[in-house]
This record gives structure tokens, sequence and C-alpha cells, in this order.
């Protein structure tokens, strides 16, 4: 659970340093010289751009508040882990299935390829809401077998976890509709930033669902090896 929580630590870190790289820092009041002589330093970053950046900094940083109450709650004796469907493994492929075709969608438009960036885009999309739908047959084969989340802790915090993560894919897929109609009409270059900003979401939001996803499937049977490595050496 602690590398858990480092990881997300880091992709908060990450972003924030991200952030810090497109210009931030720069003071241009302090310019000395003529007036409107002022210096370009490189092309200017979008602020659609610094906005996704700070906003997934953000989540990181719940997501790390999350599951370190995850971490300190399971300590208890009522901890009751529900078992993991095996759907949500075809559940992780589809979302790494979303998170490629927005990749290639977006090397698709930087090469002009304006139908290939259209056709990758319509794959990330119907995956993307494949693994929505997959979560909820997951939610309901778990409530079909009597877990739920006003019967253990371990439940609450499963329900809150993947339902935290599908409201910001949903709130993706909002974003991915958008520019999915910018597709047969919208410039090249307003196309590849759009097309730029979902994927770097959507590699955000795989990384954190596979690091949510591997805690809530083995953290109880990796204690041992936290135990092991945390040992004294004699």
């Amino acid at each position: 659970m602690t590398g858990t929580l480092l990881f997300f630590g880091g992709l908060a870190a990450l972003a924030l340093w991200w952030l810090s790289r497109q210009g931030l820092g720069t003071k241009p009041w302090l310019e000395t010289g003529a007036l409107g002589d002022v210096p370009v330093r490189g092309t200017p970053v979008p602020a659609a751009k610094i906005g996704l950046g700070m906003f997934m900094a953000v989540v990181a940083m719940l997501l790390v508040l999350l599951l370190s109450a995850y971490s300190m709650r399971m300590e208890m004796a009522d901890w009751n882990p529900p078992p993991q469907p095996a759907l949500l493994w075809a559940n992780t492929t589809v979302l790494v299935l979303a998170s490629v075709a927005l990749h290639r969608a977006v090397r698709a438009v930087r090469r002009g390829r304006r139908d290939a960036a259209a056709s990758a885009l319509l794959v990330g999309g119907g995956a993307s809401i494949l693994f929505v739908l997959g979560q909820l047959l997951a939610w309901r084969e778990l409530a079909g077998a009597g877990y739920l989340p006003a019967n253990n802790p371990a439940d609450a915090f499963y329900y809150l976890i993947t339902a935290l993560h599908g409201l910001h894919l949903v709130g993706g897929l909002v974003a991915l509709g958008r520019t999915g109609t910018k597709l047969r009409r919208a410039p090249l270059v307003r196309l590849q930033l759009s097309l730029e900003l979902c994927a770097s979401y959507w590699h955000f939001l795989l990384a954190a669902w596979i690091v949510l996803f591997f805690t809530l499937a083995f953290s109880p049977p990796l204690d041992w090896l936290v135990a092991l490595c945390t040992a004294p050496l004699r």
C-alpha cells in the first residue's frame, strides 16, 4: 500500500513538474527593454494543457488521500474485502485498448491523416464505453452475490473507488465526444490539440486504474510480502 501511495504521489509530482516547465515561473513584468520588445521564449503553451495538468495533479492527490484512508481502514478486524469479479481483467484490457487507440489517433492527426484519426478515436471511445458498462456489470455481479456498500467497510470502499474512477472516465467521454464533432470540419492544428489532451487524460486514467485495481485485488494477499520487506535484518 505504501508503494501505491508513493505512485500516486509521484503522479502528482510529475504533473506539477510538467506545469513548472510550461513557463509558469516566468516573470515577464521584470523584463527590461523597449515597450513591446518582449522576448519570445518558445511556443506558448495552450491554457487547456496547463488546466489539464493541474486537474490531473488534483485528481492524483485525491486518490492518494482515498487510498491512505483505505490502507488505515484495512487494518481493522471487521475488514472483509469482496471477491474481485473476473470481469475486471477484461475491463482492464479494454481500457488499455482505449488508451492505445487514442495514442494512435494523435499520431495519425500529426501526419495529416484525418480519416485514420477518426477511426482510432471511434475505437478509443467505443472501448471506453465498454469499460464503463463492464464496471456496471461487475457491480451487478457483486450486488447479486450479496456484497453491498452497507454490508461491510471493504465493500463500501470498493464501490467508492471504482465509482470515483468511473465518473472521471465518463467526464472524459464528454470531452471525447466534443472532439469527435470536430473531426470533419476543424483545422488539423485544433484537432491535434484536442486529441493530445484526450490521450494524455486517458493515459492518466489507465495508470490510475491499474494501481487501483491491483490495490483492490491483491493488497490483502500481499501482506506477507510487505512484512518480509519491512522485517529487520538479522
